[in-house]
């Protein structure tokens, strides 16, 4: 014979229930019932009674805000990690800068430039060669005589060039008219 049915009471926003009938409603044990009770999550009404409404309520609105919070620390990590690459990224470009001044790097137009200063120097010495030995090489006697005078010279150009020297001064020249370059103002046309 079956159990005779209690009458079931209507549910307000007073009705209480137990723990084991809220673990129920929200498909949770009641040992996660008692945790989100301690952590303030829900509260109870008497001891192990929690007012039905009220919890059910707190716990969607507890759901939700994790779930923003999700969404929120995804954001968040995305932006401290972009954060942090911009901050690496200045503090390499103003540590290059740094070396850039003191003249321990060089930017690669600048070295072209200096380069270029001294092919432009041995040019310079290959041409006057021709001119510095024509009257001692048109005096020989001989093209053994003239093969000397010629070599001679050629040393002689080859040691000028070997004292060929960096000038720190004129690359923090040339550093110094860059940077002046670079931080005028260009005003616009109007």
């Amino acid at each position: 014979m079956a159990a005779p049915q209690k009458k079931s009471e209507k549910i307000s926003t007073s009705t209480l229930v137990s723990v084991a009938e809220l673990a129920a409603v929200l498909g949770l044990s009641s040992k996660r019932i008692y945790q989100l009770s301690e952590d303030g999550i829900i509260s109870s009404a008497q001891r192990g009674r929690y007012p039905l409404a009220d919890s059910v309520q707190r716990y969607i609105a507890y759901l939700g805000r994790d779930a923003i919070t999700e969404d929120e620390a995804k954001l968040d990590k995305v932006k401290r990690t972009a954060e942090a690459q911009l901050k690496a990224s200045k503090a390499k470009i103003a540590k290059l800068e740094a070396q850039e001044l003191e003249g321990k790097m060089h930017r690669s137009e600048d070295v072209a430039a200096m380069t270029e200063d001294l092919i432009f120097e041995i040019r310079g010495a290959l041409i006057a060669l021709p001119g510095r030995l024509a009257v001692d090489v048109a005096a020989c006697g001989s093209a053994a005589e003239a093969a000397d005078v010629v070599r001679r010279e050629v040393n002689l150009v080859m040691g000028e060039l070997a004292n060929y020297q960096y000038a720190p001064q004129k690359y923090a020249e040339r550093v110094r008219e860059r940077m002046r370059w670079d931080t005028e103002v260009v005003e616009p046309d109007e």
